[in-house]
């Protein structure tokens, strides 16, 4: 396990961790993973190839389960040590970071705040400073930049100017660009939350016409509510009396085409009885942003329900209706041919291998590797692993788990091939490790490409590209070789339920309606219109 997480503990400074502790020493914390490390050996002690079959899967599986439960553990104890941190004293300094802006009609669609002409630290040629962020973090598009707002903790304000700027042609266009496509902005004060809008768009009825008025907040109000010697809670509002008209006919009226501006802010602490440890709860109740899908669960669960029944049945009345032709079918009767209708014609060419088995034993390795990641990331989120203080613990978790079953991949398309009487192992284990990443990274690099262009927080940094390539290439790539190692050593006999005939069958050629394309077609027309 040691040797497994070297690479991650190399590239761990840009892992979701403030505790600087890596993952493999994380697994030596919990009983449940030293448990696994003793079963694990006490499995290798056997006799017989069989035994050793056994306890080298079951080895393999316990590597997998060890990972997966140390990236869960590692994401749990980061909220929790942060969690632990967040204490102050009267008159300390507390860090407000400014995260992101965007239309809220398009919460996808994000750029970094100061993008916009706010008030910037050290004033307007002042060098922005970024909060240090883990790798789940960047990949959910979170650009934390200092800002120049105080808010020392338990510190009431009223009315503190926060600087005075000149608007120029430039900067009133992106301010009515933003107002007028209603952007909000967000930020993170001891790691809570808050989002609020930056300006307003009023329609004015003229005897001309309508006549639009751009109107920009410039003055935001924080009330902080504060327990003991924690935060609980923090909201912003912006005071609607307090704008500046950025309208294009207020500018072309002012001297040089400049409007000036006085951003403010004012800051009010209220004492709470919310304990420190529900400050979250309001935010898994509540969301800002437009939520655009809604789960039914009672709904989920009795489509599943309804569909398991109906394939079981479905299933029972089958296999007692084919029974008798299944066990004449294992039987070399060639007579028998000539009486069969139908479907039977070609029952001896069912389980013929395919023609590309490479690339279908690839197919089927990655599948069971991206069902172990479901599963895995689906008990991972019953259990409570992606709370909202783990900000881009989802991403973090999918990344490792991803690595980390890379070898269930590499064990299945490699057992399967030479079930299959392949031959060119290497190439099936090559193609295993660039079927799915392959055209996954062609459509990242043009999405991407165009978030570069537009200069949006969606779009990764170099760097975080190369962590991710290091652990594909050094994580990934050898867990689906060593996987594949496994299962060519170890695999079992093809063994098809009928006989399959030596030559295959000639088919005759189809209507064009019965063709590969239209089936499809018709096949997802029925459940697209659905939706």
């Amino acid at each position: 396990l040691q040797v497994l997480t070297a690479p991650l503990q190399v590239l761990f400074p840009y892992l979701p961790s403030q505790s600087g502790v890596g993952l493999a020493s994380h697994c030596t914390q919990f009983p449940t993973l030293r448990g696994l490390k003793t079963r694990a050996v006490a499995a290798s002690d056997g006799i017989g190839n069989r035994r050793k079959m056994a306890s080298s899967r079951v080895r393999l599986g316990l590597v997998f389960a060890a990972l997966a439960s140390a990236a869960s553990a590692n994401a749990a104890h980061t909220g929790r040590q942060l969690l632990a941190s967040h204490r102050y004293k009267l008159n300390d300094h507390v860090d407000l970071f400014a995260n992101k802006a965007g239309p809220f009609t398009n919460p996808a669609e994000t750029y970094q705040y100061y993008d916009l002409p706010f008030c910037r630290p050290g004033g307007a040629d002042g060098k922005l400073k970024h909060k240090r962020e883990g790798l789940g973090e960047v990949v959910d598009g979170n650009r934390q930049i200092h800002t120049p707002y105080d808010l020392a903790f338990r510190v009431d304000r009223d009315h503190t100017i926060l600087c005075t700027k000149e608007l120029n042609q430039k900067e009133l266009a992106k301010f009515r660009m933003a107002v007028e496509r209603d952007y909000y902005f967000n930020m993170f004060y001891d790691d809570l939350p808050i989002w609020g809008f930056i300006g307003k768009l009023e329609t004015v009825q003229k005897p001309t016409g309508t006549e639009k008025r751009y109107f920009l907040f410039t003055h935001v109000h924080f009330e902080v509510h504060y327990n003991a010697d924690r935060i609980i809670e923090i909201n912003v509002s912006t005071d609607p009396s307090q704008t500046v008209d950025i309208s294009p006919d207020v500018a072309s009226k002012t001297e040089g085409q400049l409007i000036p501006a006085e951003f403010t802010y004012s800051v009010t602490w209220k004492e709470s009885t919310i304990p420190f440890e529900k400050r979250m709860d309001k935010y898994r109740k509540y969301q800002f942003l437009p939520q655009h899908l809604e789960i039914h669960w009672f709904s989920i669960i009795n489509s599943c329900v309804t569909v398991l029944l109906l394939t079981g049945f479905l299933a029972t009345i089958l296999m007692r209706v084919l029974k008798n032709d299944f066990m004449r079918f294992q039987r070399d009767d060639e007579a028998d041919d000539q009486e069969e209708t139908g479907w039977k014609y070609i029952h001896g060419d069912v389980f013929r291998f395919p023609p590309h088995k490479n690339l279908f034993c690839a197919l089927v390795g990655t599948g069971f590797q991206l069902l172990t990641l479901a599963i895995a990331i689906f008990a991972l989120a019953c259990v409570g692993n992606f709370a909202p203080y783990n900000r881009g613990s989802l991403f973090t978790a999918l990344i490792v788990l991803y690595a980390a079953t890379a070898g269930i991949a590499g064990y299945v398309a490699a057992s399967y091939y030479k079930q299959m009487e392949g031959s060119n192992w290497v190439r099936n284990l090559l193609t295993t490790c660039f079927v799915y990443c392959g055209p996954f990274f062609l459509t990242f690099c043009f999405n991407n490409t165009v978030a570069w262009i537009y200069q949006s927080t969606a779009a990764l940094p170099v760097g975080t590209i190369i962590v991710i390539l290091l652990i594909w290439g050094i994580i990934t790539v050898p867990l689906t070789v060593f996987g594949g190692i496994a299962g060519k050593n170890h695999h079992g006999e093809f063994a098809a339920p009928v006989r399959t005939n030596k030559y295959p069958r000639e088919i005759p050629e189809l209507p064009w309606y019965r063709g590969a394309v239209p089936q499809m077609i018709m096949a997802g027309f029925l459940p697209f219109s659905a939706l």
